[in-house]
Order: structure tokens, then C-alpha cells, then sequence
């Protein structure tokens, strides 16, 4: 696995890049050698936020925790990427390696439960052209953490939506 970490607002040092390899080397059976994780770091006042981001065969494996020490973080994005790898398996289990769910490799049996999905709602509606500075303006109206609209400028389905941080971000395809 070949890890990249980026700091933001603040350095990271050897004992810690140490760490966080030592921690993500624990998805090597997962996951074959051509897979990149991308660890950032971000430390905004007494907050640490860890962010890891596992890419492979096209499928992205995400998790981010904020907690005031970065240690702490990083245990936790680690233990929350393992749930969801080992909780979505079976529908993971194509992409992943024939032996990476064995049963002798896990602490608790409640692990490998499986999590089956179930949609209760299901709308449809008009989707108009408009720009961003209108969908993100129909999304606040409507009261909605995102919105779906057709870009004016594109002509493509796009999505904007708004970040924990108060910001807003737009999904275009590709």
C-alpha cells in the first residue's frame, strides 16, 4: 500500500507518520499492493482532524474524525474505515482479496454481521436548469443538506450540497 500524507496548518513528524503506516498497514490484507491511501491532517485551534482516503479498482473507501488529539483521531478514521469494509463484505468481497475475511482475523463475531440496505422512499421530480449560485439557493429553501439540478453551463446532472464545515462543494461527473 503506498500511503501519502498532507498537513495542513500544521507539520507532522516522524513518530506520528510512523503510526499511521503502522495502523494502515493493518488493510494490506484487504486490498492487493496497487492501492494508495491518502492521509491529511488538519489542525484548526485545539482541534486535530484526520482524514483517510482509500482508493481501489475504483472504488473509494472514506472516513474523517476530528477529536483534540491526533493520536485519538486517527485510531478512530482507521477502526471506522475497518467497520465499514468488514460490515459491507459481501458486497465488497469481488474487490477486495479471495482471503481477506477470514473469521480467525477478527476480535468480535458481531463484526461480520452484514448490513442489509432498504430504500423507503422513493421521488421523483423535474430537474430544471439553473446555475450553482440558484441550486445552492433552491437547496437552502427547500431546507435540504443537498440538491440535485441540471448545470445551465453543462448541461449535465450535477449535485451541490453543503460541507460540515458551512461551506458548499459540487459533484460534477466526469
Amino acid at each position: 500500500m503506498k500511503i501519502t500524507i498532507t498537513a495542513r496548518k500544521t507539520s507532522v513528524k516522524d513518530a506520528f507518520r510512523e503510526r499511521a503506516e503502522k495502523k494502515l498497514a493493518k488493510f494490506d490484507r484487504f486490498f492487493d499492493d496497487d492501492v494508495t491511501a491518502y492521509l491529511t491532517v488538519t489542525n484548526e485551534k485545539d482541534r486535530e482532524t484526520v482524514e483517510v482516503t482509500v482508493q481501489s479498482q475504483g472504488i473509494t473507501y472514506r472516513a474523517e474524525k476530528t477529536t483534540a488529539d491526533r493520536a485519538d483521531s486517527l485510531d478512530a478514521v482507521v477502526d471506522t474505515l475497518f467497520r465499514q469494509i468488514v460490515k459491507n463484505k459481501s458486497k465488497l468481497s469481488k474487490k477486495l482479496r479471495a482471503n481477506a475475511f477470514d473469521a480467525s482475523l477478527y476480535e468480535d463475531p458481531a463484526d461480520l454481521t452484514e448490513e442489509t440496505y432498504q430504500v423507503v422512499r422513493n421521488k421523483r421530480f423535474p430537474v430544471k436548469p439553473m446555475s450553482t449560485d440558484e441550486a445552492i439557493l433552491e437547496m437552502n429553501l427547500v431546507g435540504h443538506e443537498f440538491y440535485m439540478f441540471r448545470n445551465v453551463a453543462s448541461g449535465e446532472i450535477n449535485v451541490v450540497y453543503r460541507r460540515k464545515d458551512g461551506n458548499y462543494g459540487l459533484i460534477e461527473p466526469q
